[in-house]
């Protein structure tokens, strides 16, 4: 298995945080956000990851350089980061998209437990890890699922039906990334291709064809994409800190 994370925006909601780098690479507690993904990664046994950066590349390539062990890591350049969506990065990360894979948004963190739950899920096909909580607001990303399938998924949908929300980390499995790579590279032809996100092209295949969920309420996870989103994830990271020194002790 490996990971595509996707890490080429400023993340400029964060303000003068952002200004020098991307966000992939705010401290969190003595480690960067890119830093903590690869390093559930490498606790999960995933031996890959291709980082699609865009924004700074050159400072991501250098902490990349700059890590010893840890998962094997290549960048791929994305030159459209201020112009196109995520759904770019993809397609410009398409080859990646074979076999048994993981998307991660490069502004999510997730905790070790969470990450052992995605990647043992072997369900084949395309899986959308998600979560749920009592009211959704304007900027998550909300899901309608039934029986473990996926019905809907976009920021705009109907209050009334939604029940989850997607964190930003999907599983692909036996013919899941190949269908996902060959949508994607339909949706990139089309007017709006680079403005879309990349959760429009799995509602889309949602209609047509199974997309799975994984629900994974109760882990801990965090989105960084506001400033206080920053305060509440150097809480979260500290805790899994003080929990992995004392697992250790």
């Amino acid at each position: 298995m490996k990971a595509i994370i996707l890490s080429a925006g400023q993340g400029s909601r964060l303000g003068h945080m952002v200004d020098d780098r991307p966000k992939c690479l705010i401290d969190f507690n003595g480690r960067s956000l890119l830093d903590r993904q690869l390093d559930t990664l490498e606790a999960n046994g995933v031996p890959e990851a291709v980082v699609v950066a865009g924004f700074h590349d050159e400072l991501v390539q250098a902490a990349i350089a700059a890590r010893s062990g840890g998962p094997k890591v290549r960048t791929i350049y994305n030159p459209f980061y201020k112009v196109a969506d995520n759904t770019g990065s993809l397609y410009l990360a398409r080859e990646e998209l074979a076999g048994d894979c993981l998307v991660w948004n490069g502004d999510t963190l997730v905790s070790n437990a969470l990450m052992s739950r995605v990647v043992s899920n072997d369900r084949a096909g395309i899986c959308v890890t998600i979560d749920r909580k009592e009211s959704y607001d304007d900027d998550d990303m909300k899901v309608v699922e039934e029986g473990g399938l996926l019905k809907a998924i976009g920021k705009r949908l109907d209050l009334t039906s939604v029940n989850a929300e997607s964190i930003g980390l999907l599983a692909f499995r036996g013919n899941g990334a190949g269908r996902f790579r060959e949508a994607i590279d339909r949706a990139i032809r089309t007017p709006e291709g680079t403005t879309i996100w990349y959760l429009r092209v799995i509602h889309h295949l949602a209609q047509t064809s199974k997309v799975w969920t994984l629900d994974i309420e109760g882990e801990e996870w965090g989105e960084v994409d506001f400033p206080p989103d920053v305060d509440r994830a150097r809480e979260l990271t500290a805790g899994w800190d003080a929990a992995e020194k004392a697992a250790a002790a």
